[in-house]
């Protein structure tokens, strides 16, 4: 569930552009009215805003708040204005070509659904005229290389219906294909995990622990390394529990010396709208503090009031 609060009775976005564009006048900007209102809007009233600040302004939105924002609130605002399949092609384009940060590209594909998928390849290509499947072929290798293209192309069944005798059989595969033998076949490990549906893929995790003793997450740790290992974790993470996942890389992105504001960004923005709400009661559960008093220890001034902002009451 989404932890993003949105006034009962919103403003109209032609009101929203005025405050605005009010905000942006004088001598500095008034960055708390800008959060007040762009943190309490969803996708579909961003967009509109947008499109009456481009009719009443004649000018580009984005552009004005590129220009008064600075820093991480300016990269966190310029993303969650944004659709989310507009965002996740933006966060892919930068982290495959630009910034080459091929682990959170490699996050963003394998956590997303297939018609997710498919969808935010069409955006991709409208945006940037080129495919996403380019942009991948071109800078990844190997078995990671092979796993994220199958992933992004292949069509996977979304429901909850999973057939037990299939899933007993795909673990007693992967265990062949992998534990049970000398070196790793890796191709039936990309064909399992690009094929099958989250819910089959948490039925064959369960089968594997009761079968052998340990989850199957455990296994693809053992026999596979780097990105590859990274794609099919994060696959089968998802599967069987992507708020735990997700409380999990925002603890990571957290924790010792320094904060990966990049990281914490993209996870709060992204799943603010989708389960944001589920992703703090396991953080909760799993590490004994809310999300909000983790994020508020970790960061400062208007970047922190937020990403506050975003998450919603402290619980």
């Amino acid at each position: 569930m989404s932890t993003l609060i949105v006034p009962p009775v919103p403003p109209s976005p032609r009101d929203d552009a005025i405050q605005l564009h009010t905000a942006f006048k004088g001598f500095g900007c008034d960055t708390s009215a800008v959060i007040n209102i762009l943190a309490h809007r969803d996708a579909t009233q961003r967009a509109y805003i947008q499109h009456e600040y481009r009719t009443m302004y004649a000018g580009d939105l984005l552009k004005r708040l590129a220009s008064e924002l600075t820093g991480k609130l300016e990269t966190a605002v310029l993303l969650w204005i944004h659709d989310p399949a507009t965002r996740d092609a933006i966060i892919l384009k930068q982290t495959l070509t630009a910034a080459k940060n091929i682990e959170a590209a490699t996050e963003v594909i394998c956590s997303r659904s297939s018609s997710q998928l498919q969808y935010l390849r069409q955006i991709y290509h409208s945006k940037f005229g080129n495919f996403l499947e380019h942009d991948i072929e071109r800078n990844t290798s190997g078995d990671h290389k092979k796993i994220l293209l199958a992933y992004v192309a292949t069509p996977r069944h979304e429901g909850p219906e999973v057939n037990r005798e299939m899933a007993e059989m795909d673990a007693k595969v992967l265990y062949k294909a992998g534990e049970k033998k000398l070196g790793t076949d890796e191709k039936t490990f990309v064909q399992i995990f690009s094929e099958r549906s989250a819910a089959h893929l948490a039925a064959v995790d369960y089968y594997y622990d009761s079968m052998y003793g340990h989850s199957l997450k455990k296994a693809i740790k053992k026999e596979t390394s780097g990105l590859f290992a990274f794609a099919l974790l994060t696959i089968v993470q998802c599967a069987v529990n992507p708020a735990r996942y997700f409380a999990k890389v925002l603890r990571k992105s957290m924790k010792g010396l320094g904060t990966d504001d990049t990281k914490l960004i993209r996870v709060i923005v992204t799943r603010a709208e989708l389960d944001l709400l589920y992703i703090k009661a396991e953080y909760l559960k799993k590490y004994k503090k809310t999300l909000n008093d983790a994020v508020h220890s970790e960061t400062s001034g208007n970047y922190r009031a937020f990403l506050l902002s975003l998450l919603g009451p402290n619980q």
